[in-house]
C-alpha cells in the first residue's frame, strides 16, 4: 500500500481539532477552513492507497466515517458557529462518536501500512 502515514495523522489530528473546536463554541477562523480542505486532501489520498491495494472493505468502511465526520464540518464551514448550531447543536454527542469512529478506522488503516522510520515525516 502506498504511504499514507503522514495523511492519516493529519486527518485524525485535524478531526479531533475541529471536533473541540465546535464543541467548546469557539467562533469560526480562517485556519480552521484551511485545515478542513488540507484534511479533505488527506481523505483523498487515503482512498485512492486503499483502492489502489485492493482494500476494498476498508476503503468503504472509511469514506463512510469520514462522511460522517464531513456533515458536522461542513455545517461550521458553510455557517460558522451559528450555521453549525442550528443544524447539528443538539447532536454534539454523536459528533464526538462520528469523530472517534474515524479516528478507529485510520487506527485500521494504519496497521495494514506499517511505517518506515525514513517515511514516518509528520
Amino acid at each position: 500500500m502506498l504511504d499514507v502515514i503522514g495523511s492519516i495523522k493529519n486527518l485524525n489530528d485535524t478531526a479531533a481539532r475541529h471536533f473541540l473546536h465546535i464543541k467548546n463554541q469557539h467562533d469560526f477562523i480562517r485556519i480552521w477552513a484551511i485545515q478542513f480542505e488540507i484534511a479533505y486532501t488527506d481523505f483523498r489520498v487515503i482512498q485512492m492507497a486503499l483502492q489502489l491495494a485492493g482494500k476494498m472493505e476498508l476503503l468503504k468502511k472509511f469514506t463512510k466515517r469520514y462522511q460522517a465526520v464531513y456533515e458536522f464540518e461542513y455545517a461550521f464551514a458553510k455557517g460558522g458557529l451559528t450555521g453549525f448550531n442550528q443544524e447539528f447543536g443538539t447532536k454534539i454527542a454523536e459528533y464526538g462518536a462520528a469523530q472517534q469512529k474515524l479516528a478507529d478506522v485510520l487506527d485500521e488503516i494504519k496497521r495494514e501500512s506499517p511505517p518506515e522510520p525514513e517515511n514516518d515525516l509528520l
